[in-house]
């Protein structure tokens, strides 16, 4: 089960990814949502970076290139929690199974190697709730640029981490601000004991690792309302996002 950070155990199951750019962990998530989905359990998600109540002053700082790796880290840390309060928090206690896309390390990660001091972020997150499980996807460096620059012939300005002045070629730089969050990751696994899954394996592999370590944390947990369709579903061991529809009954 979750837990609420004075260690009181929460109803719900709380399994979070976290891993670099090009790590694959969205896509893992994604499928373990429909597998759970299929089977029959209430699942709530959230994704980083996704809350209305910052989205404007984001995109504006972003634009302007106004934001300094303190103001980001203040950013994302409203939008943290408004989405725990609003969404993550309540889906616990009611005993829902939360997956979040990122979850505190990110900030962990991320905002150390922008140079921001590592206790200060850990004591502004301190309020969030510990996960029953969490994935870290681990890539080679070069593997999750080879991944994300096949895809994205420009790199945007923050992304590339090119407000910290590491060089002026935004590839470059690129490789440089992912190779420090690679060593923040490396580190918070061993602090916090995140669940290591090699992202260098096939697909499949990687998502039948992530169901077998997350199945015996399913004992009890909350199902849906009962649903004909999503019976079906279960038993062919069928996944998709149409079929999430009709199990949904919708």
């Amino acid at each position: 089960m979750a837990k609420l950070p004075d260690g009181t155990a929460l109803p719900g199951r709380l399994f979070i990814v976290e891993g670099i750019d090009g790590s694959g962990k969205s896509t893992q998530l994604d499928l373990l949502h429909k597998w759970l989905v299929a089977s029959g359990y209430a699942v709530a998600f959230s994704e980083w970076n996704s809350s209305p109540l910052v989205q404007a002053t984001t995109k504006r700082g972003k634009k302007k290139k106004l934001l300094t790796p303190t103001t980001f880290s203040l950013i994302h840390a409203v939008d943290f929690a408004n989405r725990h309060q609003q969404q993550i928090l309540p889906a616990l206690r009611a005993g829902a199974i939360v997956l979040a896309d990122r979850y505190v390390y990110t900030a962990f990660a991320r905002d150390a190697a922008r140079g921001v001091d590592r206790d200060w972020v850990r004591d502004v997150y301190s309020f969030a709730c510990i996960p029953t499980v969490a994935l870290y996807f681990k890539v080679p460096l070069d593997e999750s640029l080879r991944r994300i620059i096949t895809g994205r012939p420009n790199l945007k300005y923050y992304e590339a981490g090119l407000d910290m002045g590491l060089s002026d070629d935004a590839f470059e730089s690129y490789r440089i601000f992912q190779g420090r969050i690679l060593r923040e990751y490396d580190a918070i696994s061993d602090e916090y004991g995140l669940t290591l899954v090699d992202a260098s394996l096939p697909l499949v592999t990687q998502q039948q690792m992530v169901r077998e370590i997350i199945e015996p944390h399913l004992v009890g947990a909350m199902r849906a309302e009962p649903n004909p369709w999503r019976q079906v579903i279960a038993e062919e061991h069928l996944s998709g996002r149409y079929l999430d529809h009709l199990a949904g009954g919708t």
